[in-house]
Protein backbone atom coordinates (compact mmCIF):
# COMPACT_ATOMS: atom_id res chain seq x y z
CA UNK A 1 0.00 0.00 0.00
CA UNK A 2 1.50 3.30 -1.37
CA UNK A 3 1.77 6.04 1.79
CA UNK A 4 -0.63 8.68 1.65
CA UNK A 5 0.25 11.53 -0.50
CA UNK A 6 1.46 14.89 1.82
CA UNK A 7 -0.59 17.69 1.57
CA UNK A 8 0.66 21.29 1.38
CA UNK A 9 1.31 22.53 4.78
CA UNK A 10 -1.58 25.65 4.81
CA UNK A 11 -4.22 23.07 3.55
CA UNK A 12 -3.84 20.64 6.73
CA UNK A 13 -3.79 23.55 8.43
CA UNK A 14 -7.11 25.16 7.64
CA UNK A 15 -8.82 22.01 7.68
CA UNK A 16 -7.25 21.33 11.31
CA UNK A 17 -8.98 25.04 12.50
CA UNK A 18 -12.18 24.72 10.53
CA UNK A 19 -12.48 21.20 12.61
CA UNK A 20 -11.68 23.28 15.78
CA UNK A 21 -13.66 26.17 14.71
CA UNK A 22 -16.84 23.69 14.77
CA UNK A 23 -16.45 22.62 18.21
CA UNK A 24 -15.67 25.81 19.94
CA UNK A 25 -18.47 27.16 18.33
CA UNK A 26 -20.91 24.47 19.42
CA UNK A 27 -19.08 24.83 23.26
CA UNK A 28 -20.44 28.56 23.93
CA UNK A 29 -23.15 28.88 21.81
CA UNK A 30 -25.99 27.54 23.92
CA UNK A 31 -24.68 29.88 26.47
CA UNK A 32 -26.74 33.25 25.73
CA UNK A 33 -29.82 30.47 24.59
CA UNK A 34 -30.01 28.91 28.22
CA UNK A 35 -33.25 30.90 29.03
CA UNK A 36 -34.87 30.07 25.75
CA UNK A 37 -34.25 26.35 26.12
CA UNK A 38 -35.71 26.48 29.95
CA UNK A 39 -38.77 28.25 28.46
CA UNK A 40 -39.39 26.23 25.23
CA UNK A 41 -38.57 22.68 26.79
CA UNK A 42 -40.42 23.31 30.36
CA UNK A 43 -37.68 22.45 32.58
CA UNK A 44 -35.87 24.00 35.34
CA UNK A 45 -32.74 26.20 35.67
CA UNK A 46 -30.74 23.38 36.73
CA UNK A 47 -31.33 21.15 33.69
CA UNK A 48 -31.30 24.28 31.62
CA UNK A 49 -27.71 24.63 32.67
CA UNK A 50 -26.66 20.95 32.01
CA UNK A 51 -27.35 21.15 28.62
CA UNK A 52 -23.35 23.16 29.16
CA UNK A 53 -22.17 21.35 31.72
CA UNK A 54 -22.59 17.86 30.21
CA UNK A 55 -21.38 19.00 27.40
CA UNK A 56 -17.91 19.96 28.93
CA UNK A 57 -17.76 16.99 31.01
CA UNK A 58 -18.02 14.80 28.35
CA UNK A 59 -15.27 16.77 26.17
CA UNK A 60 -13.18 16.59 29.35
CA UNK A 61 -13.28 12.79 29.87
CA UNK A 62 -12.77 11.83 26.16
CA UNK A 63 -10.16 14.44 25.64
CA UNK A 64 -6.96 12.53 26.85
CA UNK A 65 -8.94 9.15 26.07
CA UNK A 66 -8.97 10.25 22.14
CA UNK A 67 -5.77 11.65 21.93
CA UNK A 68 -4.12 8.70 23.09
CA UNK A 69 -6.39 6.31 21.01
CA UNK A 70 -5.08 8.81 18.30
CA UNK A 71 -1.40 8.42 19.22
CA UNK A 72 -2.19 4.30 18.64
CA UNK A 73 -4.30 4.05 15.80
CA UNK A 74 -3.59 7.07 13.85
CA UNK A 75 -4.27 10.67 14.61
CA UNK A 76 -6.43 11.30 10.96
CA UNK A 77 -8.31 8.74 11.52
CA UNK A 78 -9.45 9.38 15.19
CA UNK A 79 -9.84 13.07 14.35
CA UNK A 80 -12.37 12.01 11.39
CA UNK A 81 -14.38 9.85 14.28
CA UNK A 82 -14.49 12.27 16.54
CA UNK A 83 -15.93 14.73 14.41
CA UNK A 84 -18.51 12.00 13.06
CA UNK A 85 -19.86 11.50 16.37
CA UNK A 86 -19.98 15.57 17.14
CA UNK A 87 -21.87 15.65 13.61
CA UNK A 88 -23.90 12.98 15.14
CA UNK A 89 -24.74 14.61 18.60
CA UNK A 90 -25.84 18.21 16.86
CA UNK A 91 -28.06 16.47 14.85
CA UNK A 92 -29.53 14.60 17.76
CA UNK A 93 -29.21 18.08 19.53
CA UNK A 94 -31.33 19.93 16.93
CA UNK A 95 -34.50 16.67 17.02
CA UNK A 96 -34.36 16.72 20.52
CA UNK A 97 -37.96 16.44 22.06
CA UNK A 98 -37.19 16.96 25.63
CA UNK A 99 -34.62 18.29 27.83
CA UNK A 100 -33.55 14.91 28.78
CA UNK A 101 -32.89 14.09 24.91
CA UNK A 102 -31.54 17.13 24.21
CA UNK A 103 -28.88 16.85 27.34
CA UNK A 104 -28.31 13.01 25.86
CA UNK A 105 -27.11 14.31 22.66
CA UNK A 106 -25.03 17.20 24.12
CA UNK A 107 -23.26 14.05 25.74
CA UNK A 108 -22.76 12.38 22.67
CA UNK A 109 -21.94 15.43 21.21
CA UNK A 110 -19.41 16.29 23.68
CA UNK A 111 -16.67 13.37 22.56
CA UNK A 112 -16.08 16.21 19.60
CA UNK A 113 -13.46 17.43 22.20
CA UNK A 114 -10.84 15.36 20.78
CA UNK A 115 -10.43 17.38 18.04
CA UNK A 116 -7.76 19.62 19.38
CA UNK A 117 -5.06 17.27 21.00
CA UNK A 118 -5.53 15.50 17.82
CA UNK A 119 -5.03 18.79 15.20
CA UNK A 120 -2.12 19.77 17.73
CA UNK A 121 -0.59 16.22 17.05
CA UNK A 122 -0.65 16.42 13.38
CA UNK A 123 0.76 19.69 13.42
CA UNK A 124 3.74 18.55 15.16
CA UNK A 125 3.73 15.03 13.21
CA UNK A 126 3.47 16.95 9.93
CA UNK A 127 5.26 20.51 9.82
CA UNK A 128 8.42 21.43 9.97
CA UNK A 129 10.46 22.42 13.12
CA UNK A 130 9.99 26.06 12.28
CA UNK A 131 6.14 25.89 11.80
CA UNK A 132 5.00 24.11 14.51
CA UNK A 133 4.59 27.05 17.04
CA UNK A 134 2.54 28.97 14.34
CA UNK A 135 0.59 26.13 13.37
CA UNK A 136 -0.34 25.35 17.26
CA UNK A 137 -1.10 28.76 17.69
CA UNK A 138 -3.14 29.05 14.69
CA UNK A 139 -5.36 26.41 16.25
CA UNK A 140 -5.20 27.54 19.92
CA UNK A 141 -6.66 31.01 18.88
CA UNK A 142 -9.33 29.60 17.13
CA UNK A 143 -10.58 27.93 20.23
CA UNK A 144 -11.04 31.41 21.63
CA UNK A 145 -12.34 33.14 17.95
CA UNK A 146 -14.92 30.33 17.67
CA UNK A 147 -15.81 30.67 21.24
CA UNK A 148 -16.34 34.64 21.02
CA UNK A 149 -18.15 34.18 17.48
CA UNK A 150 -20.54 31.57 19.18
CA UNK A 151 -22.10 34.18 21.68
CA UNK A 152 -22.54 36.88 18.46
CA UNK A 153 -24.63 33.92 16.07
CA UNK A 154 -26.26 32.44 19.06
CA UNK A 155 -27.88 35.69 20.35
CA UNK A 156 -28.88 36.77 16.27
CA UNK A 157 -30.41 32.92 16.64
CA UNK A 158 -32.15 33.40 19.85
CA UNK A 159 -33.61 36.51 19.44
CA UNK A 160 -34.74 35.86 15.45
CA UNK A 161 -35.01 31.88 14.88
CA UNK A 162 -35.57 28.62 16.87
CA UNK A 163 -33.31 27.02 19.22
CA UNK A 164 -33.20 24.58 16.76
CA UNK A 165 -31.27 26.40 14.61
CA UNK A 166 -28.14 26.30 16.88
CA UNK A 167 -27.44 22.92 16.58
CA UNK A 168 -28.48 22.90 12.66
CA UNK A 169 -25.63 25.38 12.65
CA UNK A 170 -23.28 23.17 14.38
CA UNK A 171 -23.91 20.27 12.17
CA UNK A 172 -23.52 22.16 9.00
CA UNK A 173 -20.10 23.61 10.22
CA UNK A 174 -19.25 20.46 11.07
CA UNK A 175 -20.20 18.35 8.31
CA UNK A 176 -17.06 20.17 5.89
CA UNK A 177 -14.11 19.70 8.00
CA UNK A 178 -15.48 16.09 8.10
CA UNK A 179 -15.35 15.35 4.82
CA UNK A 180 -12.04 17.36 4.10
CA UNK A 181 -10.40 15.64 6.89
CA UNK A 182 -11.58 12.05 5.34
CA UNK A 183 -10.21 13.63 1.93
CA UNK A 184 -7.30 15.34 2.61
CA UNK A 185 -5.38 15.48 6.17
CA UNK A 186 -2.70 12.54 5.76
CA UNK A 187 -2.55 9.95 8.42
CA UNK A 188 0.11 10.23 10.71
CA UNK A 189 3.00 8.38 10.21
CA UNK A 190 3.98 8.12 13.89
CA UNK A 191 1.84 5.50 15.66
CA UNK A 192 2.49 3.96 19.40
CA UNK A 193 1.19 0.79 19.33
CA UNK A 194 -0.13 -0.41 22.60
CA UNK A 195 -3.24 -1.72 24.78
CA UNK A 196 -5.64 0.61 25.72
CA UNK A 197 -5.67 1.07 29.25
CA UNK A 198 -9.44 0.21 30.12
CA UNK A 199 -9.22 0.77 33.56
CA UNK A 200 -7.35 3.63 33.80
CA UNK A 201 -9.69 5.37 31.41
CA UNK A 202 -12.43 4.39 33.67
CA UNK A 203 -11.02 5.72 36.93
CA UNK A 204 -9.97 9.27 34.77
CA UNK A 205 -13.43 9.40 33.84
CA UNK A 206 -15.36 9.13 36.92
CA UNK A 207 -12.80 11.49 38.74
CA UNK A 208 -13.16 13.73 36.49
CA UNK A 209 -16.96 13.30 36.73
CA UNK A 210 -17.20 14.01 40.28
CA UNK A 211 -14.73 16.72 40.01
CA UNK A 212 -16.61 18.65 37.73
CA UNK A 213 -20.41 18.36 38.41
CA UNK A 214 -19.03 19.13 41.75
CA UNK A 215 -17.30 22.06 40.36
CA UNK A 216 -20.50 22.87 38.26
CA UNK A 217 -23.14 22.32 41.41
CA UNK A 218 -21.61 23.81 44.18
CA UNK A 219 -23.39 27.37 44.06
CA UNK A 220 -26.99 25.13 43.80
CA UNK A 221 -26.34 22.48 45.68
CA UNK A 222 -24.37 24.57 48.59
CA UNK A 223 -20.41 24.60 49.07
CA UNK A 224 -20.27 22.81 52.55
CA UNK A 225 -23.37 20.41 51.25
CA UNK A 226 -22.65 16.32 51.86
CA UNK A 227 -23.52 16.02 48.53
CA UNK A 228 -20.59 18.49 47.31
CA UNK A 229 -17.88 17.50 49.85
CA UNK A 230 -18.62 13.94 48.70
CA UNK A 231 -18.46 14.51 45.38
CA UNK A 232 -14.81 16.40 45.94
CA UNK A 233 -13.64 13.67 48.48
CA UNK A 234 -14.50 10.95 45.65
CA UNK A 235 -12.87 12.77 43.06
CA UNK A 236 -9.40 13.11 45.49
CA UNK A 237 -9.70 9.47 45.65
CA UNK A 238 -10.24 8.34 42.43
CA UNK A 239 -7.60 10.52 41.39
CA UNK A 240 -4.87 9.02 43.85
CA UNK A 241 -6.15 5.30 42.50
CA UNK A 242 -5.89 6.82 38.91
CA UNK A 243 -1.93 7.94 39.52
CA UNK A 244 -1.11 4.80 41.29
CA UNK A 245 -2.77 2.66 38.48
CA UNK A 246 -1.12 4.48 35.88
CA UNK A 247 2.92 3.73 37.52
CA UNK A 248 1.79 -0.21 37.76
CA UNK A 249 0.12 -0.72 34.09
CA UNK A 250 2.75 -2.07 31.19
CA UNK A 251 0.53 0.24 28.74
CA UNK A 252 -0.66 3.23 31.01
CA UNK A 253 -3.18 5.69 29.45
CA UNK A 254 -1.33 8.47 30.61
CA UNK A 255 2.87 8.77 31.81
CA UNK A 256 2.78 10.04 35.09
CA UNK A 257 6.56 10.59 34.51
CA UNK A 258 5.61 12.54 31.70
CA UNK A 259 3.38 14.32 33.46
CA UNK A 260 6.01 15.11 36.43
CA UNK A 261 8.62 16.48 34.39
CA UNK A 262 8.95 19.85 35.06
CA UNK A 263 8.22 21.84 31.64
CA UNK A 264 4.52 19.57 31.62
CA UNK A 265 3.91 19.99 35.00
CA UNK A 266 4.20 23.77 35.03
CA UNK A 267 2.64 24.40 32.10
CA UNK A 268 0.02 22.56 32.84
CA UNK A 269 -0.55 24.27 36.31
CA UNK A 270 0.17 27.63 34.31
CA UNK A 271 -3.02 26.38 31.51
CA UNK A 272 -5.31 25.43 35.43
CA UNK A 273 -4.84 29.28 36.76
CA UNK A 274 -4.68 30.95 33.11
CA UNK A 275 -7.96 29.04 32.27
CA UNK A 276 -9.65 30.44 35.73
CA UNK A 277 -8.45 34.16 34.74
CA UNK A 278 -9.54 34.08 31.50
CA UNK A 279 -12.50 32.43 30.82
CA UNK A 280 -13.60 33.63 34.37
CA UNK A 281 -13.47 37.34 33.13
CA UNK A 282 -14.26 35.99 29.25
CA UNK A 283 -17.43 34.58 30.50
CA UNK A 284 -18.98 37.75 32.65
CA UNK A 285 -18.55 40.15 30.22
CA UNK A 286 -21.95 39.53 28.74
CA UNK A 287 -23.87 39.65 31.84
CA UNK A 288 -22.17 42.72 33.21
CA UNK A 289 -23.31 44.59 29.31
CA UNK A 290 -26.21 43.45 29.49
CA UNK A 291 -27.72 45.04 33.06
CA UNK A 292 -30.77 45.84 33.19
CA UNK A 293 -31.76 44.49 30.20
CA UNK A 294 -34.56 42.77 31.13
CA UNK A 295 -35.53 43.79 34.41
CA UNK A 296 -38.80 45.00 35.75
CA UNK A 297 -38.59 48.90 35.49
CA UNK A 298 -38.73 49.19 39.26
CA UNK A 299 -35.88 47.04 39.75
CA UNK A 300 -33.86 48.29 36.45
CA UNK A 301 -33.68 51.77 38.08
CA UNK A 302 -31.82 51.09 40.92
CA UNK A 303 -29.30 49.38 38.63
CA UNK A 304 -26.14 52.29 37.71
CA UNK A 305 -24.10 50.34 35.17
CA UNK A 306 -23.92 48.09 32.15
CA UNK A 307 -25.22 48.86 28.71
CA UNK A 308 -28.83 47.30 28.87
CA UNK A 309 -26.94 45.03 25.63
CA UNK A 310 -29.81 42.66 24.46
CA UNK A 311 -28.06 38.96 23.52
CA UNK A 312 -26.98 39.96 20.50
CA UNK A 313 -25.47 43.07 20.81
CA UNK A 314 -23.41 41.54 24.22
CA UNK A 315 -22.09 38.97 21.72
CA UNK A 316 -20.57 42.07 19.23
CA UNK A 317 -18.89 43.33 23.02
CA UNK A 318 -16.56 40.16 22.76
CA UNK A 319 -15.80 40.16 18.92
CA UNK A 320 -12.75 42.74 19.75
CA UNK A 321 -11.13 39.70 21.92
CA UNK A 322 -12.35 36.91 19.33
CA UNK A 323 -9.87 38.83 16.43
CA UNK A 324 -7.18 39.63 18.49
CA UNK A 325 -7.26 35.53 19.21
CA UNK A 326 -6.93 34.93 15.76
CA UNK A 327 -3.46 37.07 15.50
CA UNK A 328 -2.59 36.64 18.15
CA UNK A 329 -1.79 33.00 18.36
CA UNK A 330 0.20 32.84 15.50
CA UNK A 331 2.09 35.99 16.72
CA UNK A 332 2.90 33.98 19.55
CA UNK A 333 4.39 30.81 17.62
CA UNK A 334 7.04 33.07 15.79
CA UNK A 335 7.79 34.87 19.32
CA UNK A 336 8.33 31.68 20.58
CA UNK A 337 9.98 30.19 18.09
CA UNK A 338 12.74 33.15 18.67
CA UNK A 339 12.96 33.46 22.40
CA UNK A 340 11.61 30.40 23.89
CA UNK A 341 7.72 29.83 24.65
CA UNK A 342 7.67 30.43 27.77
CA UNK A 343 8.07 33.94 27.60
CA UNK A 344 4.68 34.21 25.58
CA UNK A 345 3.11 32.49 28.05
CA UNK A 346 3.83 34.86 30.63
CA UNK A 347 3.49 38.06 28.91
CA UNK A 348 -0.16 36.70 27.58
CA UNK A 349 -0.74 36.07 30.78
CA UNK A 350 0.47 39.41 32.24
CA UNK A 351 -1.45 40.91 29.50
CA UNK A 352 -4.36 39.45 30.67
CA UNK A 353 -3.76 40.53 34.11
CA UNK A 354 -4.12 44.15 32.35
CA UNK A 355 -7.13 43.73 30.99
CA UNK A 356 -9.00 42.57 34.07
CA UNK A 357 -7.31 44.68 36.26
CA UNK A 358 -8.44 47.57 34.27
CA UNK A 359 -12.58 46.46 33.98
CA UNK A 360 -11.90 46.77 37.65
CA UNK A 361 -11.83 51.05 37.72
CA UNK A 362 -12.60 51.83 33.66
CA UNK A 363 -16.24 50.24 33.10
CA UNK A 364 -18.61 52.85 32.88
CA UNK A 365 -18.62 53.21 28.80
CA UNK A 366 -18.37 50.91 25.93
CA UNK A 367 -14.94 51.64 24.68
CA UNK A 368 -13.73 50.60 28.07
CA UNK A 369 -14.98 46.76 27.84
CA UNK A 370 -14.12 46.93 24.30
CA UNK A 371 -10.61 47.92 24.83
CA UNK A 372 -10.56 45.55 27.93
CA UNK A 373 -11.69 43.02 25.61
CA UNK A 374 -9.42 43.41 23.03
CA UNK A 375 -6.51 43.10 25.33
CA UNK A 376 -7.49 40.25 27.03
CA UNK A 377 -8.17 38.64 23.58
CA UNK A 378 -4.01 39.63 22.59
CA UNK A 379 -2.97 38.16 26.18
CA UNK A 380 -5.41 34.85 25.83
CA UNK A 381 -3.75 34.57 22.06
CA UNK A 382 -0.31 34.21 23.50
CA UNK A 383 -0.95 32.43 26.55
CA UNK A 384 -2.96 29.50 25.04
CA UNK A 385 -0.97 29.08 22.14
CA UNK A 386 2.26 28.77 23.71
CA UNK A 387 0.93 26.70 26.65
CA UNK A 388 0.20 23.45 23.46
CA UNK A 389 3.90 24.18 22.12
CA UNK A 390 5.21 24.13 25.37
CA UNK A 391 3.56 20.71 25.95
CA UNK A 392 4.38 19.35 22.34
CA UNK A 393 8.03 20.47 22.45
CA UNK A 394 8.80 18.87 26.14
CA UNK A 395 7.05 15.45 25.20
CA UNK A 396 7.90 12.38 22.55
CA UNK A 397 6.31 12.33 19.56
CA UNK A 398 4.13 9.37 20.22
CA UNK A 399 2.54 11.37 23.37
CA UNK A 400 1.31 15.03 21.80
CA UNK A 401 -1.89 13.69 21.42
CA UNK A 402 -2.38 12.53 24.75
CA UNK A 403 0.10 15.52 26.49
CA UNK A 404 -1.73 18.18 24.86
CA UNK A 405 -4.65 16.60 25.62
CA UNK A 406 -4.48 16.67 29.27
CA UNK A 407 -3.32 20.46 28.84
CA UNK A 408 -6.32 21.40 27.31
CA UNK A 409 -8.65 19.41 29.82
CA UNK A 410 -6.37 21.86 33.11
CA UNK A 411 -7.49 24.98 30.94
CA UNK A 412 -11.04 23.44 31.09
CA UNK A 413 -11.52 22.95 34.76
CA UNK A 414 -9.36 26.41 35.44
CA UNK A 415 -12.13 28.09 33.25
CA UNK A 416 -14.73 26.07 35.22
CA UNK A 417 -14.06 27.30 38.61
CA UNK A 418 -13.09 30.66 37.38
CA UNK A 419 -17.04 30.55 36.00
CA UNK A 420 -18.33 29.13 39.12
CA UNK A 421 -16.49 31.44 41.18
CA UNK A 422 -17.99 34.51 39.03
CA UNK A 423 -21.05 33.04 39.48
CA UNK A 424 -20.93 32.92 43.53
CA UNK A 425 -19.68 36.34 43.55
CA UNK A 426 -22.57 37.70 41.90
CA UNK A 427 -24.58 36.13 43.88
CA UNK A 428 -23.06 37.16 47.26
CA UNK A 429 -22.95 40.79 46.05
CA UNK A 430 -26.51 41.57 45.25
CA UNK A 431 -27.79 45.48 44.91
CA UNK A 432 -30.50 45.80 48.59
CA UNK A 433 -34.03 46.08 47.55
CA UNK A 434 -33.53 43.60 44.42
CA UNK A 435 -34.16 39.92 44.40
CA UNK A 436 -30.65 38.66 43.40
CA UNK A 437 -29.36 41.59 41.23
CA UNK A 438 -25.80 41.36 41.65
CA UNK A 439 -24.13 44.63 42.34
CA UNK A 440 -21.06 46.05 40.22
CA UNK A 441 -19.12 45.65 43.25
CA UNK A 442 -19.37 41.77 42.54
CA UNK A 443 -18.17 42.45 39.19
CA UNK A 444 -15.44 44.22 40.50
CA UNK A 445 -14.18 41.84 42.70
CA UNK A 446 -14.34 39.14 39.96
CA UNK A 447 -12.43 41.53 37.53
CA UNK A 448 -9.82 42.07 40.72
CA UNK A 449 -9.40 38.13 41.45
CA UNK A 450 -8.89 36.77 37.76
CA UNK A 451 -6.43 39.89 37.52
CA UNK A 452 -4.77 38.68 40.33
CA UNK A 453 -4.73 34.64 38.93
CA UNK A 454 -3.29 35.99 35.90
CA UNK A 455 0.14 37.63 37.44
CA UNK A 456 0.13 34.26 39.75
CA UNK A 457 -0.02 32.32 36.44
CA UNK A 458 2.37 34.31 34.45
CA UNK A 459 4.82 33.80 37.70
CA UNK A 460 4.47 29.75 36.55
CA UNK A 461 5.63 30.37 33.39
CA UNK A 462 8.54 31.90 34.28
CA UNK A 463 9.32 28.78 36.11
CA UNK A 464 8.83 26.67 32.95
CA UNK A 465 12.75 25.29 32.07
CA UNK A 466 13.42 26.03 28.39
CA UNK A 467 13.61 22.42 26.53
CA UNK A 468 16.78 21.13 25.65
CA UNK A 469 15.43 19.41 22.50
CA UNK A 470 11.84 17.72 21.79
CA UNK A 471 12.19 14.46 23.17
CA UNK A 472 12.11 11.76 20.59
Amino acid sequence: MSETPRRHHNVTLVILALACTAFAIQQTMVIPALPVLQRELHTSTTWATWVLTVFLLVACVSTPIIGKLGDQYGKERLLAISLLVFLLGCIGCALAWNIGSLIAFRALAGVGGGVFPLSFAIVRDEFPPERVGVGIGLISAVFGVGGGFAIVLAGLIADNLSWRWLFIAGAILTAAPLVLVHRFVPESPIKTPSRVDVPGAVLLSFALVALLVGLSEGAHWGWTSGRIVGLFAASVALFVAWGVLETRVESPLVDMRMLAHRPVLFTNVTALVGGFAMFGTFVMVPNFVEMPHGLPAATARLVHYGFDANTTRAGLYLLPGSAMLLFAGPLAGRIGARIGFKWPLAIGLLLVAAAAGALVRFHTQSWHVWAGQAVLGIGGGFAFAAMATLIAENVRPQETGVATGVNTVMRSIGGVVGAQVGAALLTTYTIAGTSRVPSVRGFEILFAVAAVAAVVGAALACLVPEPRRALQ
